[in-house]
């Protein structure tokens, strides 16, 4: 057992609080509950407890392993080696988030680095750093929406092809206000690409309208027009995204998004069990002083050197907590970097190869599939990105079952959260995927398919 604390520095700490032992500190206790008989094993060395996790842990799949077609908000990708080595430095591996900030130039830098990617991935003016995962930051929009209206707007549209897990905690974060109406999660506005039944709700009570891109079906969707609506009423779009989908798709700032949010695990952040993950947001300049987080600027010091600040610090709610837009305090900053890293290695032309791949291997998979009797499309009519829904002739949880035994994780079954896609499976083709693996996926169908 490591004690960091000698006798001496234990005698000096009691002196000072005017006590003569360690005992004394425990006098407020009754004495029968002082020292409890703990029923704890036996105890093990090192070496055992080594051998104990790693029998564990042989338990658990993992993507090394396993041919991974799951998708639904996370994504196995190719992490590069450069990502984890650079990460490992002790000034960036050990950072808390900097209340004297200028004195962390290299962090400030890395941060600001990373706002900059993120404005040009989105085509967005401005972007923080950072919210927790793609979850709470699509909740912070909905808080941003509220307060750029002061509240007198009261109806937020969520689309319900927007991720479910997003649209929960997005109810969660607001169940304090009674004045939010938040309307979409529902059949009433059903599940198509059309948009027609989400425009037809917006009215000029609406302070947001949160879509998708692509939505939690893989589907590509023109979402100008909805843009025009929502505007035209005077509300706010806000767009979630996959940032590899942008590798090849219109950024949503070009189509009329006043926010984007998204999932930055795609960018350099391994799956780990479900994080930590990286929250993007970004808004235009209208939208600059409503958002919560880090943003970094770039200046010049006293003697005219390049130097990076930390601004617009006045809503930060360590400075003035009840004024603060949002209690963001230790930010993803780590996971801020490795995203900076990722897209820095990979450049503009390598991120549109990584897109590519993942688009080109999703409809190789998709017309594999496809070519089975029973199994379709089931939003065939709709353009993909990725990711895309196959229409089962059996029940999902067999047919995962099934694949199991091949190593296969055969996708999610989206019975779960839309109950009119019974049989329906949510696929995810990534660039790590080999056409081998696709054939394979589509031997094991035909053999669940003919027993």
């Amino acid at each position: 057992m490591f004690t960091p604390h000698t006798p001496q520095d234990v005698e000096a700490m009691l002196k000072a609080i005017g006590l003569s032992k360690l005992e004394d500190l425990f006098q407020e206790i009754p004495e029968q509950y002082r020292f409890p008989e703990l029923n704890l094993p036996p105890a093990l060395s090192e070496m055992e407890v080594n051998q104990d996790l790693e029998s564990i842990a042989r338990a658990n799949g993992n993507t090394s392993e396993l041919i991974s077609f799951l998708g639904a908000g996370a994504y196995d990708h190719y992490v590069p080696a450069a990502v984890d080595m650079l990460l490992r430095r002790g000034e960036f591996y050990t950072a808390y988030t900097p209340y004297q900030p200028e004195i962390s130039q290299g962090t400030l830098q890395a941060t600001f680095e990373y706002q900059s990617l993120i404005c040009n991935l989105t085509g967005m003016d401005v972007a923080n750093a950072s919210h927790y995962d793609g979850a709470t930051a699509a909740a912070e929009a909905v808080i941003l929406a509220y307060h750029h209206f002061k509240g007198k707007r009261t109806k937020f549209l969520i689309s319900r092809a927007v991720n479910p897990q997003y649209r929960r905690v997005i109810r969660t974060y607001m169940r304090g206000n009674s004045e939010i109406s938040i309307l979409g999660d529902d059949e009433k506005t059903g599940i198509d690409a059309s948009m027609e039944k989400l425009i037809a709700q917006i009215d000029t009570n609406t302070a947001l309208v949160m879509v998708q891109y692509p939505d939690f079906f893989g589907r590509i969707i023109d979402y100008k027009p909805l843009a025009e609506a929502v505007h035209a009423a005077g509300a706010l779009l806000a767009v979630s995204v996959n940032p590899t989908a942008l590798g090849v798709l219109t950024p949503p700032g070009e189509f009329g998004a006043d926010i984007v949010t998204g999932e930055g695990q795609p960018l350099g952040i391994p799956l780990s069990y479900g994080g930590p993950y990286l929250g993007i947001f970004a808004v235009t300049n209208e939208l600059l002083r409503k958002i919560s987080g880090r943003l970094i600027g770039q200046t010049v010091d006293a003697a005219g050197e390049l130097a990076y600040v930390m601004t617009l610090t006045a809503r930060e709610q360590h400075i003035r907590r009840e004024k603060a837009t949002s209690n963001i305090c230790t930010n993803q900053g780590l996971m801020a970097l490795a995203s900076t890293v990722y897209l820095s290695l990979l450049g503009k032309h390598g991120f549109e190869q990584v897109a590519n791949l993942c688009y080109q291997k999703a409809h190789y998979a998709a017309n594999q599939i496809e070519s089975i009797p029973g199994y379709n499309l089931a939003f065939s009519e709709t353009p993909f990105f990725h990711e895309f829904v196959i229409s089962s002739p059996m029940p999902v949880d067999h047919l995962l079952d099934h694949l199991r035994a091949y190593d296969i994780l055969g996708g999610y079954d989206l019975s779960k959260d839309y109950p009119e896609l019974e049989n329906c499976l949510l696929m995810a083709v990534t660039e790590k995927i080999r056409k081998d693996d696709i054939d394979l996926f589509h031997d094991a169908l035909l053999g669940v398919t003919h027993d």
